[in-house]
């Protein structure tokens, strides 16, 4: 009897460890949170080259999400599909689909944030809106045009454009096709973004 016992009470454990584990693991745990500042440089083919440095102490999730998309190579040959003039350019699709998704941190999501949107201010996308879609944050990145305090408490600022907001500025004048939400209508007129690569400074 006492080994039937022993047998529950373990298979009991494993139930609730490995219970945890997913729940701890699932979308929104990393072991190994970046910490401090990173630099990328993306390479947007026929316009220039942007260089943005990223800041994992105030978004260590967006920022080891981000990073890891970046050394897997997931964003060369991507594109910029949104472009809204005196607000955000937009790029980073997941065409197939499989990238997990994170957790938003700003204000309203739970998570301190002081990452203001302002120009030149980089930021995760999402679906929803102000109420909703708060954790589904995956590949997608903006870049604010012009200052856009409305974001600031819902959406993920994780970095800043340290040089070359004039290749933002370019893409924004030249890009014309769009609907009212500043989606490209023309694939053909999607500025490609060559690559996206880490860079020390």
């Amino acid at each position: 009897m006492r080994i039937y016992k022993k047998i529950i009470v373990m298979l009991c454990l494993i139930f609730l460890l490995t219970g945890c584990r997913n729940l701890f693991t699932y979308e929104n745990v990393h072991p190994d949170y970046l910490e401090g500042k990173y630099y990328v440089e993306m390479k947007i083919k026929d316009y220039g080259t942007i260089e943005m440095e990223l800041d994992a102490d105030t978004a260590p999730i967006t920022v080891t999400n981000f990073m890891e998309l970046v050394e897997d190579g997931f964003y060369d040959n991507n594109r910029i599909h949104r472009v809204f003039k005196d607000f955000v350019i937009q790029g980073g699709e997941d065409y197939t689909g499989t990238k997990k998704e994170i957790k938003g941190e700003f204000d309203a999501n739970g998570v301190s944030n002081d990452i203001s949107h302002v120009r030149g201010v980089v930021s995760m996308a999402r679906a929803g809106d102000m109420s909703s879609g708060f954790d589904t944050g995956s590949t997608q990145f903006f870049i604010v045009q012009k200052d856009s305090p409305s974001l600031d408490h819902y959406y993920a600022g994780f970095g800043k454009v340290t040089k070359g907001m004039e290749v933002v500025d370019k893409i924004v004048d030249k890009v014309k096709n769009v609907d009212a939400n500043g989606m490209i209508q023309d694939e053909d007129e999607m500025p490609v973004i060559e690559y996206i690569k880490r860079i020390e400074k």
